[in-house]
């Protein structure tokens, strides 16, 4: 277990053990790194985490002791029911960052995803509702915590913020977010914010609307444009950014705000046209730039295709029945973590699936993939 998987190794060690000292037949090391192996090569449940390990018997024994063979299926079923996710992010998030390259005015996307199918109805168990903070850029996830329902993110994102590094970051956050709580710990932290403002503010989101309906306000905002062409379809985004905020009386109360923004999307689909408008607050640090808002707001929209598309349409999560104890949320991170993983490794020029695929195939890749630096 030395050279390469060093730093691997030391962070998987700091995860408690949920098991009693007689059920320890296999080392939480071995159960675990296979498990982190097979998902990134393909795996999706504890059966394919057993043929994978048996496969790879000779390889996995470089890296963890197998001396009593590998896992059975139901042995990866009942550890990970049992593993404390918090615990088990600790572990896998350390490693994540140490990895992880920050840079001043990097973007962390908070946004959350449900698991349609882990749902337990004889149970009364509800699918499982995960927010995560995505590096945008780097596609790294930096951190995930666990609500009952999409109505609790309110709840859990300030719980979020808790685990994440913010300082010199810039966050952005979904309408339901936008609390003044929430961008006041943003802001304690150290990050800045961009964050959508709809009409679940009522009036404030009125005067914001009614402000950028005035030609003349927007003409004397600052203002960036954008075009995309493709598959017949033409989209051009109008951004624009103010720092004109003396209307607004209750600035003081909204921890570190400075300006406000303004996209305006506007689609042509077979001759057919729409207009869109949508509206954001920005912190301190950040002026009134237009360009500053278009990248972020971009970059957030981005973790719909960059994490939760890609969970489902290459990892399949959506179809995923397990579901037992912990085991859903604790294999959500295992493919959060080889994702990130994957997505970090840019010697290959291949798909997400074909890197997986690469993995499966070659020692070398997956050492590639596992232990970059």
């Amino acid at each position: 277990m030395e050279g390469q998987g060093g730093s691997l190794f030391e962070h998987i060690r700091i995860i408690s053990d949920p098991r009693a000292e007689k059920n320890k037949r296999h080392p939480l090391e071995t159960i675990i790194f296979i498990a982190i192996c097979g998902v990134t090569c393909g795996a999706e449940g504890w059966t394919d985490l057993q043929r994978f390990g048996e496969l790879k018997k000779e390889w996995l024994s470089k890296y963890v002791d197998l001396s009593r063979g590998v896992p059975s299926h139901d042995t990866f079923g009942r550890f990970f029911a049992l593993l404390d996710p918090k615990g088990f992010q600790e572990g896998f998030l350390g490693w994540i960052r140490s990895i992880h390259e920050k840079t001043q005015g990097r973007i962390v996307s908070l946004n959350g995803k449900s698991l349609r199918r882990s749902h337990d109805r004889s149970k009364g168990k509800e699918a499982l509702h995960l927010v995560h903070a995505w590096a945008s850029e780097n596609h790294l996830l930096l951190g995930e915590i666990k609500t009952n329902a999409k109505s609790n993110e309110i709840t859990a994102i300030p719980e979020l913020l808790k685990l994440l590094d913010l300082q010199g970051a810039i966050v952005t956050v979904d309408a339901m977010g936008t609390q003044k709580e929430i961008v006041g710990k943003i802001v304690d932290k150290g990050g800045d914010y961009v964050v959508a403002l709809k009409g679940n503010h009522g009036v404030f989101h009125e005067e914001v609307e009614q402000y950028w309906e005035d030609s003349q306000l927007r003409k004397e905002a600052d203002r960036y444009e954008t075009t995309e062409k493709g598959h017949g379809r033409l989209e051009q985004r109008r951004h624009w950014s103010t720092e004109d905020l003396n209307w607004f009386a209750d600035k003081a109360k909204w921890p570190g705000l400075r300006s406000i923004g303004c996209v305006e999307s506007e689609r042509t689909i077979q001759e057919q046209t729409s207009v869109e408008r949508r509206y954001y607050l920005s912190s301190t640090s950040l002026r009134a730039d237009a360009q500053e808002l278009a990248r972020a707001v971009r970059a957030h929209w981005s973790i719909e295709n960059n994490l939760h598309w890609v969970l489902d349409v290459v990892f399949r999560e959506d179809e995923s029945r397990v579901r037992i104890g912990h085991a859903a949320e604790n294999f959500a991170l295992l493919r959060r973590m080889a994702l990130s993983l994957i997505k970090k490794e840019s010697t290959s020029k291949a798909s997400l699936k074909g890197k997986r695929f690469s993995a499966a195939l070659s020692d070398a890749y997956l050492e590639k993939i596992l232990f970059q630096n």
